[in-house]
This record gives C-alpha cells, structure tokens and sequence, in this order.
C-alpha cells in the first residue's frame, strides 16, 4: 500500500531525516517508535504533504511526492496530529463534520462507524470540544481522522498524555479501526502498547532507521528492551 525509499525531510537547512525506507501492507498496523526528536512525527508529515522531501513516497502504485496535502487526503491519506488540535469551541459533532469536509457524500455512514467506535462522542455530540478531557479529546481526534474515509490512517502520539485508562481506549481502538478495513501508521514513544498491537515495527535514531521486524520480534530484542522498556 505504502512503499518510502530513501526519503529525506526537515526544516529549512536542518535535515530530519536520512534515507528512511519502509514499507506498510494493506489492513496492518505498523508502528515506527524512537525517543522524541527522532524524527517521528517528521515522517508523518512528509508523508502527509505538509513538509517537502526528497526520495519516493508511492502510495497504491501512484507517487504523491510533491502533491498538496489535500490532494493527498483525496486519496486516502489522513493525518491525525500529535496534541489531538481539535476546534475547543466546536461541539463534538461539529468537530466530526470538519472531518468529512472533503467526504461528504459518506459523512453518515462513516459518522456511524466513529460513533459506533467511540460511544462516548455519540452521547456529547452536542458538548463544546474543549471541555472535554484529554483522553476524549483523542477519541474526537481520532475520529474526526475517521471522518475522512481513510484508507491510511497516519496517527502521531495517541497516547501522549493519557491516563492508563484512556491509554488502554485508544489501543484497543485502533486495533478495531484496522478491523473496519483502514491501514494505520502509528508512530509512538508507548514502546511496548504500539509493538504489542503492531504486525510490523521500525525504530528510529536520530532520523535513521535501525531496526526493524514484526511486534514481537522488536518486543523481544535486547537492544528494544534496554533502550526503551527499562529491561
């Protein structure tokens, strides 16, 4: 589905990353972890077409290298931003409608589907986005994410933030949103939840990728353990 070679990115004369190459299979769940200022959420924005960057981005066998970030919404890509950015002077409905703004012909059925995910934003629909707490907050960014028809769903940080118990929300949630058909790019510091739910995993090192394999091969690695499970 999604196939980066040797893509380079950053910001202005700063380069971020360094020939990063990976690869994402239509209905997995990927995860790219590292420490922060990695250079994880600079992959997701190059990707997403909010940043410039050199080498290939091919996704379902068409290059969106250089395509404006809503041309690659249009075709499935969409990106859910670390922080949630949610509208806190929106209601929870209102919020999920700017989501669909590029996909209105499906905004019910899909509307149906976060509300079926998150029964939480179906009962405060009507509740001003800011006033919600910051594990609800991530449930209306997500599926404000979900609005848009994703066929790639891209989501920086999820967990940033969250309690164990939303923690836990999330996870489980995004292991249902690949159930529903969508692909997801999970880039995470929650080393262990992200691999635990992940068919394959990258680490990423000062804008370079050092290790990769399925979950549970990079749960398993000595050098995974000490680096970021305390082990």
């Amino acid at each position: 589905m999604l196939r980066i070679e040797n893509l380079n990115a950053g910001y202005g004369d700063m380069p971020v990353l360094r020939n990063i190459s990976l690869s994402i299979e239509q209905g997995s769940i990927v995860s790219v972890v590292g420490s922060n200022g990695a250079g994880k959420t600079t992959l997701l924005m190059a990707i997403s077409g909010i940043i410039k960057s050199k080498g290939s981005i091919i996704f379902n066998d068409e290059a969106i290298n250089g395509m404006a970030a809503h041309t690659i919404v249009q075709r499935g890509i969409v990106h859910v931003p670390e922080g949630r950015k949610i509208f806190p002077e929106m209601t929870v409905l209102e919020n999920l409608m700017m989501g669909a703004f590029l996909q209105q012909k499906d905004y019910r059925q899909n509307l149906e589907k976060v509300f079926a995910l998150f029964p939480k934003l179906s009962e405060r629909k009507k509740q001003m986005g800011g006033t919600m707490s910051g594990g609800e907050q991530q449930m209306l960014a997500i599926g404000r994410g979900l609005m848009g028809n994703p066929k790639l769903l891209l989501l920086d940080e999820p967990s940033l933030g969250l309690s164990p118990l939303f923690t836990d929300v999330v996870f489980g949630a995004i292991h249902e949103i690949r159930k529903i058909g969508v692909t997801v790019l999970l880039v995470e510091q929650n080393v262990y939840q992200s691999l635990r739910i992940s068919d394959k995993g990258y680490v990423i090192e000062t804008g370079s990728i050092v290790l990769s394999g399925t979950g549970k091969e990079l749960l398993d690695n000595q050098e995974v353990k000490k680096a970021f499970l305390g082990m």
